[in-house]
């Protein structure tokens, strides 16, 4: 049963590796086969220059992607049928027992894995960003950033892992279900405490001031009926060029943010336009929705993990000897292989992101101007070097977001 597993286990790998490459193959040669013209329906509004800034950035970012996934994968196997899993609960168990060998060794493999992105994320940031006049980040800011996350997610992580890795070993045959209940509790609780306590470590975050801008949100969110826990504008320049804004918290937490490069590039009557879309997600419950959907596969694949847990043929399979089959264990080779597993399920997840998008796009033309959020949208595929001419079936695959002609089309429908 073992090596069925094994077999099965690098099938599934070698199928969703070489989709990813083929897409991305697809990609590449698509944007760089229509580099050279803008599309007929953006002439008048993004000059050849920036078209091709869009289609250089996305072909870096796709070969990037790509070293990303050699990478990811070498270090996958390495973990697994290469022993690296087996080496470190070897020396750890010579040392540590309990709860603490489980959250020592999950630690570990947190910590190696961190050490072999840190190259990728620095050349990302360093390489690319800056190549296309994006980064604003220093390398102080940077290891400043990396610190703070790192003691975070220690401060926070380890009684997380300690309740759950506690759970796994008291709750009897059931503990999967007492996990999950646990799970989604602090989930929730981190939705909450997120932007009160957690966000203003990384960014600093003002209130929007007084004007144009401020009087057209507030005059919005008026009559759309919606409450929020205040309009902030975000220091996200001190990062990057991109521009963004987004709902962050829950409840009566909700915040509205800017990034305050968004604020400088967009007019007072395109912001509107955009926010407007932001609070379609919020009426159409999109954002409840996923997370119901995460609570439900959590649940799903608990209830699996339930399943495997004592089955050795689970653990040999992926490279683990019996002396070190374990709690711990399970869940570390558990969310180390169920990616490759769940890959075809990427098209479904976007379709579902699309529709929404779709959705907050009509609510917004409902409840202010289609042309000027048209105008926004060409502005941030020009500011964020969004290719304007994705390959058709890398964007089924794997877009949120519609692509760009298909979005304004439907738009410019609504206008009339």
């Amino acid at each position: 049963m073992a090596n069925t597993f094994t077999s099965l286990f690098l099938a599934v790998l070698a199928l969703s590796i070489a989709t990813r490459s083929w897409l991305a193959w697809r990609h590449i040669r698509h944007v760089q086969l229509h580099r050279s013209k803008v599309p007929a329906e953006f002439a008048e509004r993004i000059s050849a220059e920036a078209h091709q800034k869009a289609a250089d950035y996305t072909v870096a970012k796709a070969r990037f992607g790509q070293l990303g996934l050699t990478v990811g994968t070498a270090l996958l196997l390495g973990l697994t049928l290469g022993g690296g899993l087996d080496a470190l609960a070897t020396f750890w168990q010579t040392r540590i027992e309990g709860m603490a060998f489980g959250l020592v060794l999950i630690f570990s493999v947190t910590v190696i894995s961190g050490i072999i992105d840190l190259p990728l994320a620095l050349w990302r940031q360093f390489v690319i960003e800056a190549r296309f006049g994006f980064n604003r980040m220093t390398p102080a800011l940077f290891f400043t950033d990396l610190l703070k996350s790192t003691l975070i997610g220690a401060l926070i992580g380890t009684p997380v892992i300690l309740a759950i890795l506690w759970l796994m070993g008291a709750m009897g045959h059931l503990w999967w279900l007492y996990v999950w209940l646990f799970w989604c509790s602090f989930n929730l609780l981190i939705l909450f405490a997120y932007p009160t306590w957690i966000a203003p470590l990384f960014n600093k975050f003002t209130p929007l001031e007084a004007g144009e801008t401020k009087t057209r949100v507030e005059a919005l969110l008026a009559r759309c009926g919606f409450t929020s826990g205040g309009l902030f504008v975000m220091d996200g320049s001190k990062r990057s060029a991109h521009g963004n804004a987004y709902f962050t918290g829950f409840g009566k937490s909700k915040r509205i943010v800017f990034f305050d490069t968004l604020l400088k590039r967009l007019l007072p009557e395109e912001i509107e336009a955009v926010l407007a879309n932001e609070l379609g997600h919020f009426r159409y419950r999109h954002v409840l929705k996923r997370i119901e959907m995460m609570f439900a596969l959590s649940l799903a694949f608990l209830a699996l993990l339930g399943q495997l847990i004592d089955a050795s043929w689970f653990y040999a399979g992926l490279g683990v000897s019996d002396g070190h089959q374990g709690t711990a264990m399970a869940l570390i080779l558990f969310f180390l292989a169920m990616p490759a597993f769940v890959f075809p399920l990427t098209p479904l997840s976007s379709l579902l992101s699309r529709r929404h998008e779709f959705e907050a796009d009509r609510y917004a033309a409902e409840h202010a101007s289609s042309n000027d959020l048209i105008s926004a949208l060409v502005k941030l595929y020009e500011d964020n070097a969004s290719t304007l001419t994705p390959d058709a079936l890398h964007s089924l695959f794997y877009d949120s977001h519609p692509p760009a002609s298909i979005r304004i089309a439907r738009l410019q429908v609504a206008s009339h």
